[in-house]
């Protein structure tokens, strides 16, 4: 068994109750955006002086660990990597659009959205009754979003 579809597994074992999985297709990408907006905020002067394009919200320190949580997607299956792939382009231009065009710092709506979010995650794991998978393992963390595109995947007739 690939290592992939192991993993997709077991997070699945904790993912039974239809009101868990409903909770998770809502909570899972928030979270993913919170975080993603949370370290966007992180100043990043240091990058700007590294790249010399315009890198004001283009480069900074979420776009390079997007790249490298793109390349444990890209380890675990290369057809999710290209799907994980667009969700982190998604992501990476809400937070430039709400990093410029909205008032609001972004690192507050992220920390909000994280905070909304784990909520109804441990919720939804309340009314599944069993713990979150990254308490046994961090890497369900980014199991996650992987389970949830495999689930696309399969509704497209694509093998992942």
């Amino acid at each position: 068994m690939r290592k992939i579809d192991q993993l997709l597994h077991e997070y699945g074992l904790s993912h039974q109750n239809p009101t868990n999985k409903l909770i998770h297709w809502i909570c899972v990408p928030l979270i993913f955006f919170s975080i993603v907006g949370l370290v966007w905020s992180i100043p990043h002067q240091f990058l700007n002086d590294l790249v010399p394009i315009q890198p004001h919200q283009v480069v900074n320190w979420a776009t390079m660990i997007l790249l490298l949580v793109l390349i444990y997607y890209f380890i675990l299956s290369i057809p999710l990597f290209f799907g994980m792939l667009i969700v982190a382009f998604a992501n990476i231009f809400v937070c430039y659009l709400l990093d410029v065009y909205v008032d609001i710092p972004l690192w507050l709506i992220s920390i909000v959205v994280f905070v909304l979010a784990w909520i109804g995650q441990f919720y939804g794991h309340n009314v599944e009754g069993k713990k979150p998978s990254f308490l046994k393992d961090v890497q369900f963390l980014l199991i996650g979003p992987a389970w949830l595109m495999h689930f696309i995947f399969k509704k497209l007739g694509l093998r992942y």
